[in-house]
């Protein structure tokens, strides 16, 4: 690496630029009062609760200010990604010096005043959190999600080819698995129609309490590490600051001068070839320019100086006048002006307008956000002319609607779909008749889809990868639908859980323009795992998302493929939600024609009346379906007991969206509980078939007046078998159905103790069948609706 000769007046500047921001960061810890210390510093002007991160706070702030030098130099359009988890003091600051604070929020001044807030704000009742978030102009990511900062970096830098994506990883993050996994995104990093993500690698050798990994192996192991995952490290190591500041300045120069090379190369010669793209490995001590000694421990480059170094309170006096020399120390006269603002001259080394990192258009991604252009879904519906009467694979027949999604936005390049290895898995190939998957490493005469500019992002099994990819695309303004097995959704629990929180905030910010969905496509379910057994069926993703603000979440269970297609047309249209669709990928019923499943998508919930016949009479019982295998089942249910009982009078409730059933207390996608007793009555028992796990549909109804329900779903039983005996194993079948719903009705006596006998002889039956035959008895394969009205 050649040296970059940066004229020393220059170096200077960047230099007290750099002290600037650090004594910004010190004051937002501690100071409640005197931002400039223009008078003695007393226990007055100390925050009560002091609150913060100190450690990775200057380094951050170091490449912060390195990172607008070179996007100057450069003209570049930069996007910054904060990983470490606690860096808030340090963009916060940066974000200040650049005037983009107070353009968002006008009360906090560039002036004494406006210090005084900036300080006080920071990790205090009524201000903003101690990590970067959405508050923080600038940011796509939170630092809460600590291991999600380089997927997020690769999803940005999608289909935007002119963005640099410089995303600052922490030690102590580089151990999570996700961020570990990460790395190996280089590998996907289209040259000529993707952008670039620059990972600056801080190591400042420790976590909360323990050494760092990455900061204690060897020099050549570590360059050796990151070589064989396809980067080429540039290390800039020290802790003298003057050399520090000439090393990184020479470092991103280098980058960003390899990175315009492959680009070039690869958009003037059509080179789309994976390129080994550069990264940067900072080495500087933690807590570097704070304290060195605190009571006789060494502070500086070492972990105790990770949150807050010195303890300012009455019990530790003294402390007092080390705060005061720390700050004193980054000589602030020289930085602030009389009033209060950075000095012109050190304003002058920021960017200016959008070229501001925190300005960046692509950090708040409802900027940029067009529609998609849509077909019509009503052009891939399945013909229906009996109910039952037909099967197909649900999410098979939605492939070919996805198929001309992305054809219809291929030239805009802003839909894409992400799975890990699944796509084909769950049916949805037709895909692959207009895009392939983006791979951008070596192929062979056997493989399949792959190509450098593909659409699909399924190359990675990674559930981590593809949703922090998924995340990052969306942040920066543009659509997309994750589509995975649903028990392993599960994976990813906290990255939804952090994205949901996101939503949460943004919304409550004026600024921050709303996103396109996250959109969730689930299928090979619970239901339909009798060759993968025990391991593949967990449908408790759906209990996690309906933990979260219901007014930022949805579930649908579309019971086929007509329902599925509006289904799923509403959501890629919809606007700063989570949605979770669940479909299965085997054949099953096809119920509604396409007219019919409109008018019910659009309700979500709704009497299914050629099931019913209680048109001109209250209903002795309310059967009830969410989930595509549930209805198969409730309505086989029907059947059975309109064969034995047929002057019971059954109504039959399908439900596709699940916050239909919750109380309007809680979501405004919620029935009135007026709109609620009309359909299940108040005192009616209700059978109620459900997909996931039982309570969450009683947790759901808890505030309804009709508590006369049982629920029946998955009881974490099963194992390999046959697809009807998970549904046996787990009360979910149409026998064991039938026995409760006469057990709801004791008016049936003696005839109900005959039939449930007549069900529990079927159910052994079930059970010799399967275990001679290995397959389902041929009257429940060959099974179809009639109506016994």
């Amino acid at each position: 690496m050649g040296k970059v000769t940066v004229a020393p007046e220059l170096l200077s500047n960047i230099d007290r630029y750099w002290r600037a921001a650090n004594y910004l960061s010190v004051g937002q810890i501690y100071l409640l009062d005197n931002p400039l210390l223009r008078e003695p510093l007393q226990l007055a002007h100390i925050k009560p609760i002091v609150v913060g991160h100190w450690g990775t706070t200057p380094g951050q702030n170091f490449i912060y200010v390195h990172l607008n030098q070179i996007i100057k130099q450069y003209d570049l359009n930069m996007l910054y990604i904060a990983g470490p988890g606690h860096g808030g003091p340090a963009i916060i600051g940066q974000v200040y010096l650049e005037g983009r604070w107070s353009e968002i929020y006008p009360d906090v001044t560039e002036d004494d005043a406006g210090l005084k807030k900036l300080f006080k704000q920071f990790s205090f009742p009524g201000g903003v959190s101690s990590h970067v978030g959405p508050t923080t102009p600038g940011s796509i990511h939170e630092g809460g999600e600590l291991g999600y900062s380089l997927s997020h970096a690769f999803g940005a830098a999608f289909d935007n080819p002119d963005l640099i994506v410089a995303c600052v990883i922490g030690d102590g993050e580089a151990e999570t698995g996700p961020l570990a996994t990460a790395w190996q995104s280089n590998k996907f990093l289209n040259p000529i129609t993707d952008g670039c993500v620059l990972p600056i690698l801080h190591l400042n050798g420790f976590k909360i309490s323990n050494p760092t990994v990455l900061s204690r192996i060897e020099h050549e192991e570590l360059e050796q590490f990151f070589f064989g995952c396809g980067w080429t490290p540039i290390f800039v190591e020290g802790d003298d600051p003057m050399i520090m500041h000439g090393k990184m300045a020479t470092a991103l120069a280098t980058a960003i001068e390899k990175i315009h090379t492959i680009q070039a190369n690869a958009r003037d010669n059509n080179d789309n070839q994976r390129q080994r793209w550069p990264m940067i490995i900072l080495r500087s001590p933690k807590g570097w320019t704070g304290p060195k000694m605190v009571d006789g421990l060494q502070i500086e480059g070492t972990f105790r100086s990770h949150q807050v170094p010195l303890l300012v309170n009455a019990q530790h006096p003294d402390h007092l006048t080390l705060l005061e020399q720390w700050m004193k120390s980054y000589h602030a006269e020289e930085l602030f002006d009389a009033n209060g603002k950075l000095i012109p001259e050190l304003a002058e080394l920021a960017p200016k307008g959008e070229q501001r990192m925190s300005a960046n258009v692509h950090s708040n991604g409802g900027l940029l956000l067009q529609d998609l252009h849509l077909p019509d879904f009503r052009d891939y519906g399945v013909p229906v002319f009996a109910p039952g009467a037909e099967k197909a694979e649900d999410v098979f027949i939605l492939s070919k609607y996805l198929r001309d999604v992305l054809k219809l936005n291929l030239a805009k390049r802003n839909f894409r779909i992400f799975s890990p290895d699944e796509t084909l898995s769950n049916l949805l190939g037709k895909v692959f008749e207009v895009t392939k998957r983006q791979w951008d490493d070596k192929e062979f005469a056997a493989d399949e889809f792959l190509a450098p500019s593909g659409m699909v992002q399924d190359s990675m099994l990674s559930e981590h990868q593809c949703e922090g990819w998924l995340e990052g695309y969306l942040l920066t303004g543009r659509h997309g639908l994750l589509n995975s097995y649903e028990a392993f959704i599960r994976i990813i629990d906290s990255m939804f859980s952090q994205h949901a929180k996101w939503l949460k905030v943004t919304q409550e910010l004026s600024w921050r323009k709303k996103i396109s969905s996250l959109n969730f496509l689930l299928t090979a379910h619970v239901w339909q795992q009798d060759h993968n057994g025990y391991t593949h069926q967990d449908p408790g993703f759906l209990d996690h998302v309906l933990n979260k603000k219901l007014a930022l979440v949805r579930a649908y269970l579309p019971p086929d493929a007509n329902c599925l297609l509006p289904v799923v047309d509403h959501c890629l249209r919809s606007r700063h939600l989570v949605n979770v669709i669940i479909a299965g990928k085997h054949a099953g019923p096809q119920w509604l024609t396409m007219e019919q499943a409109v008018a019910h998508c659009a309700q979500g919930i709704g009497i299914w009346q050629w099931a019913s016949n209680d048109a001109d009479k209250e209903p002795d019982i309310v059967l009830a379906c969410c989930g595509d295998t549930p209805t198969l089942e409730i309505v086989a249910t029907v059947t059975l007991l309109r064969h034995y009982f047929s002057d019971l009078v059954i109504r039959v409730i399908n439900v596709i969206d699940l916050l239909k059933i919750a109380s309007p207390l809680d979501s405004d996608q919620a029935l009135s509980n007026a709109e609620y007793d009309e359909l299940f009555t108040q005192d009616k028992p209700i059978l109620f078939g459900f997909h996931g796990y039982v309570q969450l549909v009683y947790s759901l109804t808890f505030q309804r007046t009709n508590h006369n329900m049982l629920v029946r779903g998955y009881q974490e039983e099963g194992t390999i078998s046959t697809p009807f005996d998970m549904r046996v194993q787990n009360g979910l079948d149409r026998f064991h159905l039938v026995q409760d719903a006469i057990d709801l009705l004791p008016q049936l006596g003696t005839r109900g103790a005959n039939v449930k006998q007549i069900m529990k002889d079927k159910l052994t039956e079930h059970t010799q069948y399967i275990n001679q035959h290995g397959q389902d008895l041929p009257e429940v394969q060959e099974w179809k609706w009639s109506d016994h009205r």
